[in-house]
């Protein structure tokens, strides 16, 4: 098994290990490992596999217990306990009705007490003061019932072990759309929620030639109002420059790759906007590290290629052997049998590599690695397919129609945060730059952890400088570019988030959603002198690279859980304290760690 970091076996232990009703630890690392590896691989009796369920346990032990591929965090929690439930992307329809608004908590509620997050359109809540036929009264609005469904979040630790996290989309066209937009610009409101406003191409074209935009009745289909598109997407920008909320989801982009059109339109993601989802659909992830494939500076792609194999299978064989917290869920997930088999590392893989993250062969190289993972998942899902069966759904879906004979999954990639999986594997989170040299990382219980990059000692050694009085002064800091004693070349490669142009963040997530089926989690991370321009600028070029969302973050935003500048108890002035992140950066969701 490899070994651990300090702050891996920490995060295990307060979140991860089983505990018995003394709240005592009662299983190891390991233990944990074998235990998920040998429930998942329970699915494998159900069909007739080239290996023996024995030896696809052992597989699937290994790739965990070395760190190369982990699942999503409900896995490792509760497979093989009485919980069951091991996947951590959901999304819940919202009907217009106080039943199904109340229906809607309710499961909510069911799904964040065993692990999972949960997405929600407000789309078809009929607007604030609308008529209500049935008491005479007027509507109160979808912002009104989000609040709602925030309380009910925020009294919740998912499986008593994470704070529940909500995605809240609303359409650019919805009447409430403005208030929205600004409903998280007073501290302590809907806490539990990241923002979306869900845009059509012709709302974001209409904001770049300045054209009016239409607000219509979502119950009626009637104009409200009419206003200037930009008015709206300069609002948008602005409260995104002043919270981190909200972000854009492209809807018409996620629609293009919609891979079961026949079921009906995609509205929702999950909390961290990676996992669109069809309402009462399901998904679980998995990520391949990275970090743990780069072998004289070169990727290791037979190894990659086998860590493919067994993500792919080991997602689909989840599916099997779930508990899901709603019926209906359970039935549609199992229709259409998405996965998304994703990466983690990739900052930690291009400095193993001696290529900066902020380069056009960093961008060549996210290319190439994401099509070989999205080519071999693939096949990889259509062999399993052949052998299984294709998911139920496959007639008529855009796979049939592209010619594929088989295919097991409805989607089979995605790339997620990893915040708190890639922590307990010892790498950079998703696919996004090293946030910083040395930093402290806030968990969602308060702790704090202290963290130097691993690579960087070992780097110093190679250029020749002794790496001993670098660490010392990186005391305080969370970059070495003011450094003068390390090498300009080592300064490249060690350049950190904040220190990357938006527009290269906006660059990097679109090479790797050019192959994913599913969508992107990344952030794009802002310095705190970042103008409202810039961040319009980043959302016209996700939409114009055909990204399916952006989330922008820039520095300073928040009080708590983010970077913020530290102060001694004897200074009474501002100074750079150590860097102090939350769950809004190095990867994480906006409002808890995943």
């Amino acid at each position: 098994m490899q070994p651990l970091t300090e702050n891996a076996k920490y995060i295990l232990k307060s979140r991860y290990l089983l505990k018995n009703e003394a709240g005592e630890v009662i299983e190891t690392s390991e233990e944990m490992f074998k235990r998920v590896a040998r429930h998942v691989a329970q699915a494998e009796k159900n069909y007739k596999s080239p290996k023996k369920t024995d030896g696809w346990e052992e597989a699937f032990f290994g790739a965990m217990s070395n760190l190369e591929f982990l699942p999503n965090s409900p896995t490792l929690m509760n497979a093989g306990t009485d919980v069951g439930q091991l996947s951590a992307c959901f999304v819940l329809p919202v009907e217009d009705s106080i039943a199904g608004i109340f229906r809607g908590v309710h499961e909510m509620a069911i799904i964040h007490k065993s692990g999972g997050g949960t997405g929600f359109s407000f789309s078809h809540l009929r607007p604030k003061s609308d008529v209500v036929h049935s008491t005479g009264g007027v509507a109160s609005g979808p912002i009104s019932f989000m609040r709602v469904y925030d309380t009910s979040a925020d009294v919740i630790k998912q499986g008593g072990r994470r704070r529940g996290a909500n995605m809240g989309i609303l359409r650019v066209d919805h009447p409430d759309i403005m208030e929205f937009i600004h409903a998280k610009e007073e501290a302590g409101v809907l806490d539990n929620f990241n923002l979306s406003v869900a845009v059509t191409d012709d709302f974001m074209k209409r904001a770049r030639q300045d054209q009016t935009f239409t607000l219509k009745n979502p119950r009626t289909g009637l104009t409200v109002q009419e206003l200037r598109a930009r008015d709206i997407f300069h609002a948008i920008s602005k409260a995104a420059h002043a919270t981190g909320d909200p972000g854009l989801i492209f809807l018409d982009e996620i629609n293009r790759n919609n891979s079961v059109p026949q079921l009906g339109a995609l509205e929702a993601t999950n909390p961290c906007g990676e996992q669109p989802l069809l309402a009462y659909e399901s998904c679980n992830l998995g990520s391949i590290n990275l970090s743990r494939l780069v072998e004289n500076g070169e990727i290791n792609w037979d190894k990659l290629e086998y860590l493919i194999e067994l993500g792919v299978r080991f997602l689909d064989d989840v599916i099997d052997v779930n508990r899901y917290p709603v019926d209906s869920i359970g039935e549609l997930t199992r229709a259409n049998r998405k996965i998304g088999l994703g990466v983690m590392g990739f900052a930690e893989m291009l400095i193993q590599m001696n290529e900066p993250y902020h380069s056009e062969k960093a961008l060549g190289v996210a290319e190439e690695l994401m099509r070989f993972i999205e080519e071999r998942s693939h096949s990889v899902s259509k062999k399993l397919g052949a052998e299984r069966g294709s998911f139920p759904n496959f007639k008529d879906s855009r796979w049939q129609i592209e010619g594929y004979g088989t295919m097991r999954n409805a989607t089979v990639t995605t790339i997620a945060p990893t915040g708190t999986i890639g922590l307990i594997a010892g790498t950079s989170s998703g696919i996004e730059p090293i946030f910083a040299v040395s930093y402290t990382r806030r968990t969602a219980e308060g702790t704090e952890l202290e963290e130097t990059d691993p690579y960087l000692a070992s780097v110093l050694k190679d250029f020749g400088v002794n790496p001993e009085p670098i660490l010392k002064k990186l005391k305080g800091k969370g970059t070495i570019s003011d450094i003068k004693e390390v090498p300009e070349d080592v300064r490249k490669l060690f350049k950190t988030a904040l220190e990357i142009p938006s527009e290269f963040h906006v660059r990097m997530q679109a090479a790797f959603q050019k192959y994913t089926d599913n969508a992107v989690s990344k952030t794009i991370n802002l310095p705190e002198g970042a103008t409202v321009e810039e961040v319009e600028r980043a959302f016209m070029s996700a939409f114009d690279l055909h990204c399916k969302g952006i989330t922008v973050y820039r520095y300073g935003t928040k009080k708590d859980q983010v970077l913020r500048l530290g102060l001694s108890a004897e200074e009474t002035t501002p100074r750079r304290g150590p860097l102090k992140v939350g769950c809004e950066f190095n990867g994480d969701c906006r409002v808890c760690s995943v």
